[in-house]
């Protein structure tokens, strides 16, 4: 059984202590291939150190790091990455409206210049849309293209939601919320062909029940696995051999 975590960011220092260990736990939970996030130019070092053939990574500017001071030195830092070398993704790009509403505007126009740098590279984009998936929508339908595609992050919105990104040709990330008890996100899921989902932890974030409030790590996928096929009334390894079916559609490796 394979299982990949399309979303978790192994490179930052929750992990320093314990890599190897964790990436032990990984690999006997059935977790082959982990696709790693950028968040800003702090932490491109760090990611590049530990890419190997099952380590995966994107480029891109997380929509938290946009700061009016530092967007131009910033995008520059992505842009040139992005055009010097392969990668798998844009992302994580985006908006973000649950920590700072102000830079909002900012927020949009950083995440529109890089999906036209995802365009132009035939990149899939992985999205964080905290509070913002109207937005995010709104933002995807004034740049529809042949090429565009990828992954919604972190989806906890509605199945009609959902459905508008399946039609926008977006996969739907699942990750530990779905197995919170009042998220609601089981209904949802259960609502959405398993055809237009990947599984994600978002480590060391959002760990999924019963670990909840503690560090999550790529092991814990096979929880949220577990959990979709519980929902789904299916076993684990048709929920791995789907979900990883669309991972590699997605990211083409």
């Amino acid at each position: 059984m394979e299982l990949v975590d399309t979303h978790t960011h192994i490179y930052i220092e929750d992990f320093r202590d314990d890599y190897d260990e964790m990436m032990d736990r990984a690999k006997n939970a059935g977790v082959t291939k982990f696709f790693l996030p950028a968040i800003d130019s702090e932490h491109t070092d760090s990611m590049l150190a530990i890419e190997s053939d099952n380590i995966k990574l994107m480029m891109g500017l997380h929509p938290c790091s946009v700061k009016p001071e530092s967007i131009r030195e910033e995008l520059d830092h992505v842009k040139s990455w992005l055009y010097k070398r392969p990668f798998y993704a844009v992302g994580e790009i985006g908006i973000d409206l649950h920590w700072d509403i102000s830079t909002k505007d900012l927020q949009i126009a950083v995440f529109e210049e890089q999906i036209g740098w995802a365009i132009d590279l035939d990149l899939p984009i992985v999205i964080h849309s905290r509070k913002s998936t109207a937005e995010v929508i709104e933002v995807l339908k004034r740049h529809q293209a042949p090429k565009l595609r990828g992954i919604f992050h972190c989806f906890g919105g509605s199945a009609a939601e959902a459905a508008l990104i399946i039609n926008l040709g977006f996969k739907i990330g699942i990750g530990g919320v779905v197995t919170f008890k009042n998220a609601g996100l089981d209904k949802t899921v259960s609502e959405i062909d398993l055809e237009h989902i990947v599984l994600e932890t978002d480590a060391p974030y959002l760990s999924p029940a019963p670990t909840r409030g503690k560090r999550n790590e790529p092991s814990y996928l096979r929880l949220i696995a577990e959990n979709i096929a519980e929902i789904k009334d299916d076993t684990i390894e048709q929920v791995a051999k789907i979900t990883t079916s669309n991972a590699k559609e997605v990211f083409l490796y």
